[in-house]
């Protein structure tokens, strides 16, 4: 369950970045050499040792707009992959809530309740993204223009909030609200982030419409929700914000890319960024959230293949080992044409969802895990009598072929069993295992054979 917690203070010095995201960048060192220096994998799971509680933080999944009713036929598809938060934008547009009569601004919320009820279903709660502008509202009708009046979209906001968050409402603890949805795209609106067409104004009033709404649950409110992570957006954001004394409880960004280091570098400048004055002090502890990310921000096929799953899980691996709060996949399921969902239009399932049913083998504490390759990444847990590994051999050329050696180190004395799952569903169990001096090992002919983009996890229990 995202937590939204004040995480420990990250000073930026290249010295101090954290412990978490040193982690990730001893894990990238080989995985960043030039090709004829290539490292294969020879993975130990130190599970002596852990790191804390998992960051289950692929249990964040986001739609996009490709049609209005999109979880109709895939609620138990989604539930079954235990969301915490789902996220949906298009509130203004898609649903019809807002209209005027007169002067008067009135509110139906049965179109959008729906989409919320079934959220809850899954077993989620919303990420609700504050977007578009009301036709009935913004200038010339544009749902992705400044409204006429903004006290009006001040109104929109106070009541969305006190409909979702109100405790003589929906009733609903703990929503998390987004202001847009990438306002620097052309999309949506090509938003400045100061002067003209003002995101940081639209971020204002929905700050003050939020804070008008009585007799609420605690939520969350945040941005800027960029299609990447600017620094002139983020810093001069941020400025407004504490200038105004504006309530920010995340900062947020959009993310696609094919390399999954890529995701680690975001953190590792945004630290940076808010080390560079001390006005970002009150900043620094603020929980990131990446509200959508993928394989490409283009329909792409490959997105749909066992190279997007195994992207996906490596992603996935550097985003928990980066302290970020939250990464909304994007997304849930296709419009009737090719898109970027995890389900297609159908609601049949792809790669990625079977991906992501396998992260959920994990849980409990994260265990330290040494000798990841170039290709080769992995992440481990230890719940009560088990301890669950991932491999993911994520490699979009799709030319390498691994023989990975595996040892379990530092176990408790007794019989393991040892079964190894596939993504196609596939077991192989080895029964009745003792360690030798504390060990179980998979080596030589034994070793787990992984070709180019293959996920193996393996599950180790104690009887």
């Amino acid at each position: 369950m995202i937590k939204l917690v004040i995480k420990k203070s990250l000073k930026i010095t290249i010295l101090l970045i954290g412990l978490p995201v040193a982690v990730v960048l001893i894990g990238r060192a080989t995985r960043l050499l030039p090709l004829a220096s290539v490292a294969p994998a020879n993975i130990v799971v130190e599970a002596g040792t852990d790191l804390g509680p998992l960051e289950l933080v692929w249990q964040s999944l986001a739609q996009g707009g490709e049609e209005k009713d999109a979880f109709d036929a895939v609620i138990a598809l989604v539930t079954a992959l235990k969301p915490t938060y789902i996220r949906i934008d298009h509130l203004y547009d898609f649903y019809h809530a807002v209209a005027k009569n007169g002067d008067q601004l009135t509110f139906t919320w049965a179109e959008l309740d729906k989409v919320v009820d079934q959220i809850l279903q899954m077993g989620a709660k919303p990420f609700i993204t504050l977007s578009y502008m009301p036709p009935v509202i913004a200038k010339n009708g544009d749902i992705t223009a400044e409204p006429e009046n903004w006290q009006d979209w001040q109104t929109v906001v106070q009541r969305t909030v006190a409909h979702f968050s109100g405790r003589q409402a929906r009733n609903i603890n703990g929503v998390i609200y987004e202001v847009w949805n990438e306002p620097d795209l052309e999309t949506f609106g090509k938003w400045k982030y100061l002067g003209g067409k003002s995101y940081s104004e639209l971020y204002s009033y929905s700050v003050k419409g939020a804070a008008a709404s009585k007799n609420v649950f605690s939520y969350k409110l945040g941005g800027p929700v960029t299609t990447a992570l600017y620094k002139n957006w983020i810093q001069k954001f941020l400025d407004y914000v504490a200038v105004n004394n504006l309530k920010l409880d995340f900062i947020s960004w959009h993310h696609y890319s094919k390399k999954t280091d890529d995701y680690t570098d975001d953190i590792i400048k945004l630290n940076k960024w808010l080390g560079e004055s001390p006005r970002y002090d009150r900043f620094e502890k603020l929980p990131r959230i990446i509200s959508e990310w993928g394989y490409d921000s283009e329909k792409n096929p490959i997105a749909d293949t066992e190279v997007g799953a195994a992207h996906t899980l490596a992603s996935i691996r550097n985003f928990i080992n980066a302290n970020l709060e939250a990464a909304f996949l994007f997304e849930i399921k296709d419009g009737p044409f090719l898109s970027w969902g995890i389900l297609n239009h159908d609601a049949s399932k792809k790669p990625r969802w079977y991906a992501l049913q396998m992260l959920n083998s994990l849980g409990g504490n994260q265990i330290i895990i040494d000798g990841e390759g170039t290709y080769v990444t992995a992440l481990s847990s230890k719940n009560d009598d088990r301890i669950s590994l991932i491999l993911t051999n994520y490699d979009g050329s799709g030319r390498n072929t691994e023989a990975v050696p595996v040892v379990f180190k530092n176990l408790a004395p007794g019989k393991y069993n040892l079964t190894k799952i596939y993504i196609d569903g596939r077991k192989e169990t080895i029964l009745n295992l003792r360690p030798i001096n504390g060990e179980i090992s998979l080596k030589g002919d034994k070793s787990i054979i992984m070709p180019a983009n293959s996920i193996v996890a393996i599950e180790l229990t104690s009887l």
